[in-house]
């Protein structure tokens, strides 16, 4: 990494100069981790004694990101003390759960992340449901998820195990996210909390707020009210997150809570080609295109179009991939820089022709799905939950969990992941799939038997009843990509760059993705929309959308309409 010389725009040295708390509407590639390294340079030469910044963003990526610009600039050292970077939900837990514990409970808390998953069930051949299926607060059955599990019977019994079941986890200590936040915000209602974080904090600095829920706007807004100067940095477009409870027209109105003054955007994209800028900008709420963000950066002159691969059928198929390789070999880029994303990695994943997970919850097919998922995984992030999938197989041949969570399991065994990740890595090498060692599924299945046996009990109970022979094996399998290409869910690639992005809209969401771009004003309720707009504002140079044939006329229409080059191609 090298320092370049910066000049920051009028918009950008306003937001590094501002004092106070401040709402920031930053569009795609505006430049805003560098302001917030000059805005860490400029507090930092004037810091009160003691005092520190907290940075908050809400992956891990996005911190790790903003630490590493931050000690290469020399601007932190070996103790981050006084101040704090890492994630909205590791803040909350730091200061506000972890000293305190958690009400009515003498034990120190565990954060158990799957909580939702444990399963509710009334006796051992009675269907189970997670406990996701029922409310938080009242344990009632949610609809919705009840006929996502396909349930159908009488629910009262499941309603008062649920009620119990959380009861319990409480009792003990052990609370998810949405735990943490409640009782995070309740305690914030203590007096003496406020002087206290005052003196040790002289500004909060919340990145990427779009992916807020409503408490966590609750806990900001009191930061506000406590006299913390707090930076709400967000892109209310980039509001993916709708099934955690993320927000979109809450961000908005928030936003109108800041004075005049406190407004303060940043609209120049120094990331992207003039006409994927402009592009990204149809792809916004009607209401949100009236200034087109201009290009600045170094790829702004780029004169590659964006192309519309448009593709028949019901399903999208891989000559999505084999064109887009195409696309990325005459601009003589690196594949392996040029993902494919979706919203689902299904639609991504048949976009390469790579193998899927059906759905199927055989240990076999599960743990063949695992294997093939963390070969061909680029990024960290997708082989860190490829060895995580690995490790939850392993632990279930071993009849590990019993009735508790993966998480659960792990937490209560003390289990550091620094003692199953060598030998799980190992495991995924030696069962990669390679058709030249394999003829069949069932060669590699028999292969992955051999491998395994020598790592569990004798109990009765043989490898091959528990790696069950599947006639749907050889869809799990495949051999590593060969053309460098990965696919990537969009969610896994926000706030990422790349030279080249292939988005693939699916055939179910396309055409409601479009409706809602040509005749909302508001995307309140058109999240599938913006995560289209989330992935095509990756690019830098190259930006190539996939649509099914009867939605792409009206697609190239519609990034014609800000000015971009555009350029359709058949499959």
């Amino acid at each position: 990494m090298t320092i370049r010389p910066f000049t920051p725009t009028a918009e950008q040295a306003r937001i590094i100069h501002h004092s106070g708390s401040a709402f920031v509407a930053s569009c795609p590639g505006s430049g805003k981790t560098r302001v917030l390294v000059e805005r860490a340079r400029k507090l930092l030469a004037n810091r009160r004694s003691g005092s520190g910044i907290a940075f908050l963003s809400f992956t891990i990526a996005a911190v790790s990101e903003l630490e590493g610009r931050l000690r290469f600039e020399g601007l932190l050292h070996d103790t981050v003390f006084p101040h704090f970077i890492g994630t909205f939900d590791s803040f909350l837990w730091q200061f506000l759960i972890a000293p305190f514990g958690a009400p009515g409970c003498s034990t120190h808390p565990r954060l158990i992340p799957d909580k939702d998953e444990r399963p509710i069930k009334l006796f051992p051949a009675a269907q189970a449901l997670p406990l996701e299926c029922f409310d938080r607060t009242t344990g009632s059955a949610i609809p919705d998820a009840l006929a996502r599990h396909g349930f159908r019977g009488k629910i009262k019994a499941y309603e008062t195990v649920a009620r119990n079941t959380r009861t319990r986890f409480l009792e003990r200590g052990e609370l998810d996210f949405a735990d943490a936040r409640a009782i995070a915000l309740e305690r914030l209602r203590d007096p003496v909390l406020a002087p206290a974080l005052a003196a040790r904090f002289q500004e909060l600095v919340v990145d990427e707020a779009q992916d807020c829920n409503p408490v966590d706007l609750e806990i900001i807004n009191w930061f506000r009210a406590a006299s913390i100067p707090v930076k709400v940095i967000c892109d209310p477009n980039q509001a993916i997150y709708g099934f955690r409870g993320g927000v979109a027209d809450e961000l908005i109105a928030f936003g109108q809570s800041f004075d005049v003054s406190e407004r303060l955007p940043i609209t120049g994209n120094f990331r992207s080609s003039q006409h994927i800028a402009k592009a990204i900008g149809s792809l916004r709420a009607p209401n949100a295109r009236l200034a087109i963000d201009e290009a600045l950066g170094e790829y702004r002159d780029e004169s590659t179009p964006v192309y519309v691969l448009t593709y028949p059928g019901n399903s999208v198929p891989a000559s999505v991939g084999a064109k887009f390789r195409k696309l990325t070999e005459a601009l003589k880029l690196d594949a392996r820089q040029c993902p494919v994303v979706a919203a689902t990695r299904l639609s991504g994943a048949n976009a390469l022709g790579h193998p899927t997970d059906s759905g199927v919850k055989d240990l076999s097919y599960r743990l063949a799905v695992a294997v093939s998922n963390y070969h061909f995984s680029f990024e960290l992030g997708g082989r860190k939950d490829a060895l995580e999938a690995v490790h939850r197989v392993i632990l279930e041949l071993e009849g590990k969990f019993g009735n508790k969570t993966y998480h659960q399991y792990i937490s209560d065994s003390g289990i550091e992941p620094g003692s199953w990740r060598p030998r799980v890595l190992e495991l995924v090498d030696e069962l990669r799939f390679d058709p030249k060692c394999f003829i069949t599924a069932d060669a590699w299945l028999d292969h992955a038997r051999r491998i395994l046996a020598p790592l569990f009990p004798m109990d009765g109970k043989s490898i091959n009843q528990r790696l069950r022979r599947n006639a749907d094996l050889g869809k799990a399998l495949s051999c590593a990509p060969t053309s460098g290409l990965s696919c990537h869910t969009i969610h896994s690639v926000k706030g990422m760059e790349f030279p080249a992005m292939c988005v693939v809209m699916s055939p179910r969401t396309a055409k409601g993705i479009i409706d809602l771009l040509y005749a909302s004003s508001s995307l309140a309720d058109g999240e599938d929309a913006r995560k289209i707009y989330v992935g095509a504002s990756r690019a830098q140079r190259l930006l190539a959308i996939a649509a099914p044939k009867s939605q792409a006329a009206r697609l190239v229409s519609l990034l014609k309409a800000t000015g971009a080059a555009v350029s359709l191609i058949a499959l």
